[in-house]
């Protein structure tokens, strides 16, 4: 049995995540969710956006399934996901963007994905003024961080038969900082021959992403770079609605919607899952089960080809509820 914290967050968040846990259920694993709350509806509540015990579960747990939180505006609160990733070391952001069949977009055949460093760079945080009207934002860059996320972007490769990881930078500007990120990546491409390696300079790459995303395999980033090319990658094969994400540290992991909460369309009934049933479809590989994994992903692709089941953001007429029974169906057949 596996153990995995659920935490439903706000919005369209119950929906989807109660749908994904549906579609997870249909492959027929036994697992013991543990539901914890988080986000604006919970700072109603408690006065705490992320209560310390969600830490302890999320921790305790195989692994987390996230549904998009919102943060409440202007009252002094972090984001959840920021404090998530802190609290936990949720060091890697990977984000897989692959065409799905029937879901409208300019590129066909997009099959990359997007390594992020997640814990430091301009988004440390470190501010400070220097004499009024003068601001200072520091780049913070180390040796650590760099090579463990350049050793999961090349062991991630390596492990899904991926043949190319591109390191994107800006060094030319940036000698010290995109630097050291660069000879990082370049000592762990050493110790793996049998995966291409290259760099590129990140406008050059950002332009050469939209021109042919299929010269793209395994894109390794550090955190401002890639949560721009992340998104932007999303755009490649229909959004942020169709993209799966994960958080991954040493020994916790936590799944989740990369779009928003939606807060005008709760409780309608027409929300998409599909980003977070494809989180949850990533959740169960990270666990060892590829089979299950793929079942989850065909029968993705499967409604999305028939095209007669898709909700209304896809072009169709669907309810949530009708969409899920159809993966449910596809699953079990």
């Amino acid at each position: 049995m596996y153990r995995i914290a659920v935490i439903p967050g706000d919005g369209i968040g119950p929906e989807v995540t109660a749908a994904a846990r549906e579609v997870v259920d249909a492959t027929g694993l036994e697992i013991e969710w543990l539901e914890c709350r988080a986000g604006a509806d919970e700072a109603e509540r408690s006065g705490e956006t992320l209560p310390p015990a969600v830490l302890d579960v999320v921790r305790q747990a195989d692994a987390a399934l996230k549904g998009p939180v919102g943060t409440p505006i202007g009252k002094g609160f972090q984001s959840v996901n920021v404090r998530l990733r802190r609290a936990l070391d949720l060091y890697a952001s990977l984000r897989p963007v692959k065409s799905l069949a029937g879901v409208e977009s300019r590129f066909e055949n997009v099959d990359l994905v997007i390594v992020r460093e997640n814990t430091e760079g301009l988004y440390a945080g470190i501010e400070n003024v220097v004499v009024p009207g003068v601001v200072e934002s520091l780049k913070v860059v180390t040796d650590r961080a760099c090579t463990r996320i350049a050793e999961f972007a090349f062991a991630y490769a390596r492990s899904h038969g991926r043949r190319q990881v591109t390191a994107a930078h800006k060094a030319t500007v940036m000698a010290l900082a995109d630097g050291l990120f660069l000879n990082c990546a370049q000592h762990v491409a050493r110790r793996y021959p049998d995966i291409d390696y290259e760099e590129r300079i990140i406008d050059d790459l950002s332009m050469n992403l939209v021109l042919d995303p299929a010269a793209f395999d395994v894109i390794l980033l550090e955190n401002l770079y890639g949560d721009i090319i992340s998104d932007l990658a999303a755009g490649l094969v229909g959004g942020l609605g169709v993209v799966p994400g994960a958080n991954i540290g040493d020994g916790v992991a936590v799944y989740e919607a990369v779009h928003g909460s939606a807060p005008d369309l709760a409780g309608r009934g027409v929300a998409n899952p599909t980003a977070l049933v494809l989180s949850a479809a990533l959740m169960l590989e990270g666990l060892g089960e590829r089979s299950a994994a793929e079942r989850v992903r065909a029968a993705v692709e499967s409604v999305l080809r028939g095209g007669r089941v898709r909700t209304r953001d896809l072009g169709g007429s669907a309810a949530t509820g009708e969409y899920v029974a159809a993966l449910v169906s596809e699953i079990r057949a």
